[in-house]
């Protein structure tokens, strides 16, 4: 146990150095992984104007001129969405914006009924949730009339659900199979999201995540080495950049801090 905690030590004294060095790019690149989702699809409303008009009025039987009214929405909510977070201008009309287009999506697409994707979307809800939790000033009491604590203000509340959707991805992850490296895996993944959901070690923890889901993400979702005629393409470029949102919510995690609603932050009081 002491050569547990003393390894542990030393990589927390690696990941300062880390967020030392990168503390004036981090949030900028984090915001920008983030958004990057939003900003790809955006872009595929507008390639893939026609494919996706047509397999709404499909799906739906909702005819031409709201299938056109549904891509539309989507690439002009995306784009614009994009550039106002990455241009730090209304950020909360932004983050409004993009939580209308996830939940847009999810009824559309049908992702509602598939827990997979629904758990992922629930993640990147997580990620927009962080970034305006970011960008929100420290709120008051709850309970007019009486001092704030500071522990009773929305934006530990928004940093918390932030990070209990984020870990939501990593689930999707999970593969039961008796394999012992998968077993191990699974074992280190459980145990990173818990603590980031908890807010223990949680720099540390989330670090070490964004670490192994880009390896994971490169590695299982390399869509530029497939043909472009080729269906499955699209599906990995949405899997990616999906996976790099939820990348960008983490690093706002490790950039900023779990918040007051975590044992790192009481640790501070004891």
């Amino acid at each position: 146990m002491p050569k547990q905690n003393e390894l542990i030590d030393k990589a927390e004294d690696v990941a300062d150095q880390v967020l030392r060095y990168s503390k004036h790019v981090l949030p900028h690149l984090a915001r920008f992984c983030l958004i990057s989702t939003f900003l790809e699809d955006g872009i595929r409303m507008w390639t893939q104007w026609n494919e996706q008009r047509d397999y709404m009025n499909v799906s739906w039987s909702c005819g031409a001129f709201l299938a056109t009214m549904f891509v539309i929405t989507n690439l002009l909510g995306q784009i614009v969405g994009c550039v106002m977070v990455l241009s730090r201008q209304k950020v909360p009309i932004a983050c409004g914006i993009l939580f209308g287009i996830i939940a847009l999506q999810t009824v559309a697409y049908s992702i509602i009924w598939d827990i997979k994707f629904l758990m992922r979307n629930l993640a990147l809800a997580g990620g927009v949730l962080l970034l305006l939790a970011e960008n929100k000033a420290e709120g008051k009491s709850l309970f007019a009339g009486l001092p704030s604590l500071g522990e009773n203000n929305p934006k530990q509340y928004m940093q918390l659900s932030g990070r209990i959707l984020l870990v939501l991805m990593f689930l999707t992850l999970l593969r039961f199979e008796m394999s012992v490296m998968q077993i191990i895996q699974n074992l280190i993944g459980t145990t990173l999201i818990i603590c980031i959901a908890i807010g223990f070690k949680t720099k540390l923890s989330a670090l070490v995540l964004v670490l192994w889901l880009t390896c994971l993400n490169v590695y299982f979702n390399a869509w530029w080495n497939i043909p472009d005629y080729r269906p499955m393409r699209d599906f990995l470029k949405y899997d990616f950049f999906q996976t790099m949102s939820v990348i960008g919510g983490l690093l706002l995690v490790v950039a900023f801090g779990p918040g007051g609603v975590s044992m790192d932050e009481h640790k501070k009081k004891w």
